[in-house]
């Protein structure tokens, strides 16, 4: 095994030369490259020692081995490792997916890491990422908790910052961003209404439980009925098991086939919706001329689904760079300070799914 050592001895604390130094290591184009792609990051290349070998083979590999030497130095040097973790419930929901490549991207545009967590939804896999894990591989986390309980957030360890998106379980303890749940359902439902819609089945909607997106959303729809002096039939409100395709698809089955169906369907998120207008499809069912669907989250399956689907767009951008500012400026500041709560913007994108 051809292998070589560069440490600070050798270098100072020239990370350029470190780089002159690995770089003339490599035989091949492709590991001199990367040497060139990590050259002027700081938190990789200074003054640490560094691993070298071509035996691995691959950019990647070189990477890895980098990076695992690095991250003991940073620790001991500074007492950070430059990482975060995004806990997110399921990695498979577009949302999520697409929410986590916007926090990485400004993640990586502030010199930061981010490991990816799939907590599952489950209590016990979000509360290991609210105590960082009991370890100290990242500085901060910011979590999408679906399952915590108030008490969870208030003996938390303080010393581990956190930014909570979307569910807020307990108000005024921790960080948080998220849309305003009440006045995007809201405005959803009175799209519908100003399209003649009266019976308006909210797919995924709950008026009993705690007050999480689904209850917060269906309050929003229930507000824009009253004020158009519709009655509210809770008949309407058909909950699931899950966000899922399958899901939106099992319920839009059954609620078309009660014997008053309902000539709107408003979906919680986009996965129910986009499952809704297949069922509707395979029934027979014509969308927007028979009934109109919209759904949330604007993720990218919905701007191609036949018909395209109307959906209220969260500004992911927003949440991600606001979130991202808020845990590292918690990880900057030693002093304690008020918890925020950052409201990102919204709006319902019209399309074809409901005349548009």
């Amino acid at each position: 095994m051809n292998t070589t050592w560069i440490t600070r001895a050798e270098t100072g604390a020239d990370r350029h030369a470190v780089h002159d130094l690995v770089r003339a290591a490599f035989g091949r184009p492709a590991e001199a490259d990367l040497v060139d792609a990590l050259r002027d990051d700081p938190a990789w290349l200074d003054g640490l020692s560094l691993l070298a070998t071509d035996a691995l083979g691959t950019p990647v590999g070189h990477a890895l081995l980098t990076r695992a030497v690095n991250i003991a130095g940073r620790q001991l040097r500074q007492g950070r490792t430059g990482m975060i973790t995004l806990a997110v419930p399921e990695l498979d929901v577009a949302y999520f997916a697409e929410l986590a490549k916007h926090v990485m991207a400004e993640a990586d545009r502030r010199g930061r890491t981010v490991l990816i967590h799939q907590t599952g939804g489950v209590r016990e896999s979000e509360l290991a990422a609210l105590h960082g894990f009991d370890t100290q591989f990242c500085d901060g986390v910011i979590l999408s908790p679906l399952a915590l309980l108030p008490r969870d957030l208030a003996t938390r360890d303080r010393r581990l910052p956190v930014v909570l998106l979307g569910e807020r379980p307990a108000a005024g303890t921790t960080d948080h961003v998220g849309i305003d749940n009440v006045g995007a359902a809201r405005e959803a439902t009175e799209h519908l209404l100003a399209r003649g819609r009266r019976r308006i089945a909210v797919v995924g909607g709950a008026v009993r439980g705690r007050q999480g997106t689904d209850r917060l959303r269906t309050d929003g729809y229930r507000q824009a009925l009253a004020a158009a002096g519709l009655p509210f039939d809770e008949d309407l409100v058909v909950p699931v098991e899950a966000f899922h395709w399958r899901d939106g698809a099992r319920a839009a089955t059954a609620v078309m086939n009660r014997p008053a169906p309902p000539d709107a369907l408003l979906c919680l998120n986009d996965h129910l919706a986009l499952g809704a207008l297949r069922a509707l499809h395979e029934a027979g069912r014509s969308v927007p001329k028979d009934l109109d669907v919209v759904g949330f989250d604007d993720i990218e399956a919905s701007r191609f689904s036949v018909p395209t689907l109307t959906t209220v767009a969260p500004d992911k951008r927003e949440i991600a760079r606001t979130a991202v500012t808020l845990l590292l400026d918690r990880i900057d500041d030693t002093e304690s300070a008020p918890s925020q709560d950052h409201v990102a913007g919204h709006h319902v994108i019209v399309r074809e799914s409901s005349g548009g």
